[in-house]
C-alpha cells in the first residue's frame, strides 16, 4: 500500500498566521504513526510568488519524506523551480513525474501565468501523453494539478476553472491506468468524478471555503487546517480528510 499526504493552497505570505498554519500541517504529518510515502502540494504555495516565500515553505516543509510540488495561480514558475526544485529558473511549465513502487505520480502545471483560471497548455498535454505512454508507467497512475477539471458549485472557485477539461478527458480515455485526478484550488475538501475517475480535492491550509455559498462570507478563517490522506492499493484509491489542531 502507498500512503500519500496531500495539502494545498498554503498562501505563505510572510505573516505569522500563514506560517503557523503550515507548521501545524507539517507537524501533523510528522506525527503520523505511519509516515507518508510522499507529500503532494497542489499549488498556491506562495501568495505572491516571491522567492522569500518559497524559502520559508522549504523550511516549514522539511519533513522526512519526499515533497512533490505543482504550481497554482498565485505561484511564479521561475521562483518555485529555483527555490523548491533546485533547478535553473525559467518560465516553462513545472511538470514532473515520480514513481513510488508501481505507482506513477504526474505533478502537472495547470497555470496560465498572470491569470487565475487554468489551462493544460500544449506542452503539458504532450508531456502527460508521452509520460503515460512510457512502458514503465503502465501501472496505476495519478494525475495531480492545481485546478480541478470539474465545477465545485461555488461562484468563487468556479470563476477561475480549468478552461480545457476536454483535453484531459481525451488523455484519460487513452490511458486507463490513470486511477484518479487530485487537485486543490477550491479551498474545500471535495470529491467528484471526471472521465470515469474520481476527482479528489484537498482542503486548503490557509482558509476554508464557506459551503454552501453564503451572502457576504466566502472564507472561514477559523476553520482548522485541513489535509487529505490517500491510500493506493491494487490500483484503487481511498481518501481520508483530516484536520490539524489550531494549537490556540
Amino acid at each position: 500500500m502507498t500512503l500519500l499526504a496531500h495539502i494545498s493552497d498554503l498562501h505563505v505570505d510572510g505573516t505569522a498566521r500563514a506560517t503557523h498554519r503550515v507548521r501545524l500541517a507539517a507537524d501533523h504529518l510528522r506525527a503520523l504513526p505511519t509516515p507518508p510515502d510522499a507529500l503532494l502540494v497542489t499549488g498556491d504555495i506562495a501568495d505572491h510568488g516571491d522567492p522569500d516565500e518559497y524559502r520559508e515553505v522549504a523550511e516549514l516543509l522539511s519533513v522526512p519524506f519526499p515533497v512533490l510540488f505543482c504550481p497554482g495561480n498565485h505561484d511564479a514558475r521561475g521562483a518555485l523551480r529555483s527555490v523548491l526544485l533546485g533547478e535553473p529558473e525559467d518560465d516553462r511549465p513545472v511538470n514532473s513525474v515520480h514513481r513510488i513502487e508501481d505507482l506513477t505520480i504526474l505533478m502537472c502545471d495547470s497555470t496560465i501565468p498572470g491569470h487565475s483560471e487554468g489551462r493544460l497548455d500544449e506542452a503539458t498535454v504532450a508531456w502527460i501523453e508521452d509520460t503515460l505512454a512510457e512502458p514503465e508507467n503502465q501501472g496505476p497512475s495519478i494525475v495531480v494539478m492545481h485546478h480541478p477539471p470539474v465545477p465545485v458549485h461555488h461562484p468563487l472557485p468556479d470563476s477561475a476553472p480549468l478552461t480545457n477539461p476536454d483535453a484531459l478527458a481525451d488523455l484519460l480515455d487513452r490511458h486507463p491506468q490513470v486511477i484518479a485526478v487530485l487537485a486543490g484550488h477550491a479551498h474545500t475538501a471535495a470529491a467528484s468524478s471526471f472521465a470515469s475517475r474520481p476527482v479528489l480535492l484537498a482542503p486548503a491550509v490557509t482558509w476554508t471555503l464557506v459551503m454552501p455559498p453564503r451572502s457576504g462570507q466566502i472564507a472561514d478563517l477559523e476553520a482548522p487546517v485541513g489535509l487529505a490522506l490517500h491510500t493506493v492499493e491494487r490500483g484503487r484509491i481511498a481518501t481520508h480528510f483530516r484536520t490539524a489542531s489550531t494549537g490556540q
